[in-house]
């Protein structure tokens, strides 16, 4: 992960980008609870207040747990791929017993409820902190449209669309980022066209995302390939 320093608008920095508080922590984009370590390096960072970098704790670390036994199809810490999770579970009584309660089967199905106020909580903190760190556009506000499912629940057309795979539509870029923004500094230009990368991988298999502002700002996150969040801002 190549760490890009900003020379976007100053007015934009300076201040917490999820509730415009005062500037005083640094809250990593993803949260390393998403991620195992060895971390990557530099790995990204958005300007936080210390509420709102603490306040969703608790949250992040329900939702890392939540989507691990959702893969496995168990709530039992040796099922887990991630030994992180497996040693949160652990260590973690009342949320190991939560998520079990959550699992339930209907005709040999699994099937787990979902606390989605907790998990749209935490992507949308994940959202506005991309906006933050690579377009230099801070969204405090609502918004406009925020969806989230698991990516095999999308058809073929709507997978393609979600990942964009027509090439014209993957590489022509209709709207510039701001001057000095990192998304700006992340453009490919070759023979007078410009083109933008792709997705951006943070850790294989763990989490990539992409942000473009061809139909307003839109922040598109997958986790642990499997859950798929689109979040849009008009």
């Amino acid at each position: 992960m190549q760490h890009l320093r900003c020379y976007a608008d100053s007015r934009n920095r300076g201040f917490c980008v999820h509730c415009g508080g005062p500037y005083e922590t640094d809250d990593h984009v993803p949260s390393k609870v998403l991620l195992d370590e060895p971390y990557p390096e530099n790995l990204m960072v958005c300007e936080s207040c210390v509420a709102c970098n603490h306040r969703l704790s608790l949250d992040e670390e329900y939702f890392a747990c939540l989507l691990e036994c959702v893969i496995a199809g168990e709530a039992e810490p040796a099922k887990m791929q991630r030994p992180k999770i497996a040693k949160i579970l652990e260590g973690n009584e009342s949320l190991l017993c939560r998520l079990k309660r959550a699992r339930s089967e209907n005709d040999g199905i699994r099937l787990w409820t979902v606390e989605n106020e907790r998990v749209r909580a935490v992507l949308l903190k994940l959202a506005r902190g991309h906006a933050a760190y690579e377009y230099n556009l801070p969204q405090l506000g609502e918004p406009d449209s925020f969806q989230f499912s698991p990516l095999h629940t999308l058809n073929a057309a709507e997978r393609s669309h979600f990942e964009e795979l027509d090439d014209q539509a993957e590489q022509v870029l209709a709207g510039w980022p701001e001057v000095g923004s990192r998304a700006l500094q992340r453009l490919l230009v070759v023979e007078s066209q410009a083109f933008r990368e792709k997705w951006i991988e943070v850790q294989e298999a763990n989490y990539r995302f992409r942000i473009t502002e061809d139909d307003g700002l839109t922040v598109k996150i997958v986790l642990r390939e499997y859950l798929a969040c689109k979040v849009v801002w008009g």
